[in-house]
């Protein structure tokens, strides 16, 4: 039986701003997004029936869940698409923590839509892959073509920029899972919204790293601080980044508890991915290519 296999890289919000909150509760966001080299792993094939069979090293709590995002993208791209398939089975490798600004559940998401297109060998315009993956969540539609692209909106609007530069990053978590509907319920305060009167899309291709880190060190991630605020870990967490040999600079990505550290030279990274490992043994370390 034919079988298609997808990876599901990790989202990293270099930038994330939030320019306002609808009436519907919703928030509207600018967000400069790139993507991992590392991520989980998705396998679809034809079955009777839907099921979704989880493994790899954070695979235990998504086994207790009775819904999982990837399983409901197979199902929405079946029905979405005239029933072409009886169903789908959907091996997932969970390699990524969970809840963790990373848009693991996202990337899977969009993932198994690109797999079941590859399956049917069927062409899913970008306008109709936008609105099944819009009904999934926020994050799914950025993860369809997943390279370098600008955010905004709700997450609905997606712009495709110019590759990056050499880059890598050392993305680390400190084990601690952050809800985004909390985080984001912590922007509930005074001034914590910060109405920018310009877009903040980067307008250029980067010359190299530092041209690519001097422009992130320019905007912000506007969850950072109510993060940082409800987990004191992340600041020990870019404390160990910046303490790094060559890290140009350390943020959040997401609603965390991740942050991403950059660096120019892969060797730097790969050594300080070490040095944190061997620092911090409890936290989930890796080091990585961004695109």
């Amino acid at each position: 039986m034919k079988t298609v296999h997808q990876f599901a890289p990790a989202k990293i919000n270099l930038t994330l701003h939030i320019k306002g909150r609808r009436e519907d509760g919703f928030h509207l966001i600018e967000s400069f997004v790139a993507f991992a080299d590392v991520g989980d792993e998705i396998t679809v094939k034809s079955h009777n029936g839907f099921d979704l069979n989880v493994s790899g090293p954070f695979a235990g709590p998504l086994r207790k869940e009775e819904k999982n995002i990837a399983l409901e993208a197979a199902i929405a791209f079946v029905k979405g698409f005239h029933d072409c398939l009886p169903g789908v089975h959907v091996d997932l490798v969970k390699n990524l923590p969970i809840a963790a600004g990373m848009g693991g559940g996202s990337s899977d998401a969009a993932a198994v839509i690109r797999a079941l297109a590859y399956l049917v060998d069927i062409k899913v315009s970008r306008i109709a892959a936008g609105q099944l993956a819009i009904g999934l969540g926020a994050d799914v539609t950025v993860c369809l073509d997943p390279v370098a692209s600008f955010m905004s909106g709700v997450g609905n609007i997606v712009t495709p920029l110019p590759a990056l530069p050499e880059v890598y990053a050392i993305l680390v978590n400190p084990n601690i899972k952050m809800l985004t509907g909390a985080v984001f319920a912590a922007l509930a305060v005074p001034g914590a919204i910060r109405r920018d009167e310009l877009s903040l899309k980067p307008e250029h291709a980067f010359d190299d790293a530092h041209d690519l880190a001097d422009f992130v060190r320019s905007c912000r991630n506007d969850l950072e601080p109510p993060a940082i605020r409800m987990c004191r870990e992340i600041s020990d967490v870019q404390d160990a980044l910046l303490a790094c040999d060559g890290c140009l600079l350390a943020r959040m990505t997401g609603s965390g508890a991740t942050s991403f550290g950059l660096f120019a030279d892969r060797d730097k990274a790969v050594r300080g991915a070490e040095f944190i490992n061997k620092k911090a043994p409890s936290w989930w370390v890796k080091h990585c290519r961004l695109n």
